[in-house]
């Protein structure tokens, strides 16, 4: 979800030491980032409400839960039929993650399975809902690199004047 907010080098400094440390608590963080309390409190608060910070929650693995195979479904959809195609999605437990894509498929849906049969059973749900005209499954291999902000936000929190003047 773009946001319009955007995030200074305070900021990133903030947000990497709550990367580093997700149970901190606000005065470590200030620690850790060399901010007061308040200004933590403060620019946490509204990081949230400019929906630059979403949820901190713990990824629980899905194999863990039984789900040991993930694939990406790439969808094609009547485009009239979106929404309610992206409603009937995340109504499917086993679908993760939906983006909507340019190019020649209009989503990407990111799904999990307990076996080969499963995913067969989930890809045939997923073209079964109305206003699917064609869907494509890709088994995942092996996950190469999993997902990261920290080299982003060690990026960001890198304060611009002194990025300047290194050059």
């Amino acid at each position: 979800m773009p946001s319009s907010a955007r995030i200074d080098s305070t900021d990133a400094r903030l947000l990497l030491a709550l990367t580093e440390h997700p149970r901190a608590t606000a005065v470590a963080l200030a620690d850790r980032a060399g901010l007061s309390r308040n200004t933590v409190q403060s620019r946490l608060a509204t990081l949230e409400r400019t929906d630059a910070l979403s949820s901190f929650e713990h990824r629980v693995n899905p194999a863990a839960l039984g789900y040991p195979l993930a694939a990406f479904v790439t969808v094609r959809v009547a485009q009239r039929l979106l929404d309610e195609v992206a409603t009937a999605l995340a109504a499917i437990g086993e679908v993760l993650q939906v983006y909507g894509l340019s190019g020649d498929s209009d989503l990407l849906v990111h799904v999990v399975a307990t076996d080969a049969e499963d995913l067969y059973r989930t890809a045939g749900r997923i073209l079964g809902i109305t206003g699917v005209e064609r869907t494509t499954t890709a088994l995942v291999m092996r996950q190469l690199v999993d997902y990261r902000i920290s080299p982003l936000l060690k990026r960001a929190a890198v304060d611009k004047h002194q990025h300047r003047t290194a050059n």
